[in-house]
């Protein structure tokens, strides 16, 4: 077996084969090692050594063969390591890596075996069901994750060039158009991998820091401007409660209470954005908000924009309901109250003609501090030797560029073992390791382990697209893929400086 190839499906509860376009078997996961056993063993076994004689077709027409007519399952003959010839309907799909061809043969008992006259009972039906969707589960994990590393590479590239680029230079319109749509993608590579998840978090949501988001909202809105000059004024809690949100979807909602801010100004506009931590003791209400006692952090944007009339004040959260002309199809503020609500918050507005709107945003906290980074948004420049380690060398370049590029001396592995191998040096000095969890033969936690006995002293920053951090302490060195230069350069800063 080929120990490079990563593959999804090693712990599937049905047989499945990685194959090459030779018809070489590069990996076998561990239910077919147990079907088919010794077969498959010297690590060069071919597709023919399990094909049964009973195929219509060898081994070797039949994977062109599909190619050219692919269809979602072909019933197949293999034979087991008993020498017994199995039926089962083959899942075939096709896909490619470094330039080669590779096909994923997944192997569902067909329902044929379970009665003699070939018809499959209700449960016999279901169970091929389920297989066929755990299948697809498997499959759509993948995806997420080859899609996750690719835009992790395109975001942290972009960002870097955007993070360098003049900001009258006539490529950064386009440049800011290529970041947002690799966002954009970005939130349906999440959306794929939450569906492709086949256990529930323990936990909804990582804690995260809002004053963040709201920095990243002012940062993009003066980066693009609009037809009103605008004044910002930012009054950020620095010892902020930690709060568990997506923080993509919480990001949207702040760009949407803006977005409306700043289409409110006739001419020169004022907007200012707060945030607190909010500890009450009996319930409270805030408009058409009512908060259980328990801590919060709360998010206030407040403009001197032309203001709500008091007619349409109560109608603001309706779906498709706007006072807009244009294009506006009044989701805006629906779209708000359902994020927040779904994160177990409130949204209160209020609003006087004339004098400006105040948008209230409450979400549920815990009385913990999250790491703050005011301070570190205007330094990410770093000294410090980090050791980069990822099996994808696209992620690898891209690391090492933005890393780089800001004052740190950058290593870099591309598999656990190898990570080890530098740090075992005498004069290795590494101060960080920034690894992938999700990695072949080694995985992260693996070579987290190993780094903690062999330098106690390094830092550990772990990144992934699909794993997340099982405990709180974890979720403080934890970057989710994927992410831009600036998030990358700004945990690096975090870990680095934790006490």
């Amino acid at each position: 077996m080929k120990p490079d190839v990563v593959f999804a499906l090693e712990n599937a509860g049905w047989p499945a084969l990685l194959i090459d376009g030779g018809g070489t078997i590069c990996r076998a996961n561990t239910m077919a090692m147990k079907l088919f056993g010794a077969a498959l063993e010297g690590g060069s076994a071919k597709l023919s050594a399990l094909w049964s004689p009973e195929n219509s077709v060898g081994a070797d027409q039949f994977l062109p063969q599909w190619e050219r007519s692919p269809a979602p399952t072909v019933p197949l003959k293999f034979r087991g390591k008993s020498g017994n010839t199995f039926a089962y309907l083959a899942s075939l799909c096709s896909t490619a890596r470094d330039g080669q061809k590779y096909f994923v043969i997944q192997l569902l008992p067909e329902p044929a075996q379970a009665t003699p006259k070939g018809e499959a009972t209700g449960g016999d039906s279901g169970l091929a069901h389920k297989q066929k969707l755990d299948c697809a589960l498997q499959l759509a994990r993948t995806v997420a994750l080859d899609f996750n590393n690719a835009l992790t590479s395109i975001l942290g590239h972009t960002s870097l060039v955007l993070s360098q680029m003049e900001t009258n230079d006539a490529f950064r319109p386009s440049l800011l158009e290529v970041e947002k749509s690799a966002a954009r993608a970005a939130e349906i590579a999440n959306d794929l991998g939450t569906f492709s998840r086949q256990e529930k978090e323990a936990r909804s949501q990582a804690a995260g820091n809002l004053n963040l988001l709201v920095e990243r909202t002012v940062e993009y809105f003066q980066q693009h401007g609009g037809a009103s000059p605008v004044d910002w004024k930012l009054l950020l809690e620095r010892k902020l409660f930690a709060a568990r949100f997506d923080e993509a979807k919480m990001q949207q909602a702040l760009m949407k209470i803006v977005e409306n801010a700043v289409e409110s100004f006739a001419g020169f506009g004022r907007i200012t954005l707060q945030t607190r931590n909010v500890e009450l003791a009996d319930r409270s209400q805030d408009l058409n908000v009512k908060l259980a006692p328990g801590a919060y952090v709360f998010a206030e944007i407040s403009d001197n924009g032309c203001g709500i009339p008091p007619a349409v004040l109560p109608r603001i959260f309706e779906p498709f309901f706007t006072t807009k002309k244009g294009s506006h199809r009044g989701v805006g503020l629906a779209y708000v109250y359902g994020i927040v609500t779904n994160h177990g918050g409130g949204v209160a507005v209020s609003s006087q003609p004339g004098a400006g709107t105040s948008v209230r945003v409450y979400l549920p906290a815990e009385k913990r501090l999250v790491k703050d980074n005011g301070g570190v948004a205007g330094n990410l420049r770093g000294t410090q030797t980090i050791l980069v380690v990822d099996d994808e060398e696209l992620l690898l370049t891209m690391g090492q560029k933005i890393l780089s590029t800001f004052g740190y001396k950058v290593l870099t592995a591309n598999s656990g073992q190898k990570a080890l191998e530098i740090l075992s040096k005498k004069n290795a000095g590494v101060d960080l390791v920034i690894t992938d969890l999700v990695m072949p033969t080694m995985g992260g936690r693996e070579l987290v382990e190993h780094v903690q006995r062999l330098a106690p002293a390094t830092r550990i920053l772990c990144t992934s697209g699909y794993v997340r951090p099982a405990e709180q302490e974890e979720e403080e060195a934890y970057l989710q893929k994927p992410f831009t230069a600036q998030d990358l350069l700004l945990k690096v800063k975090q870990v680095l400086t934790a006490d």
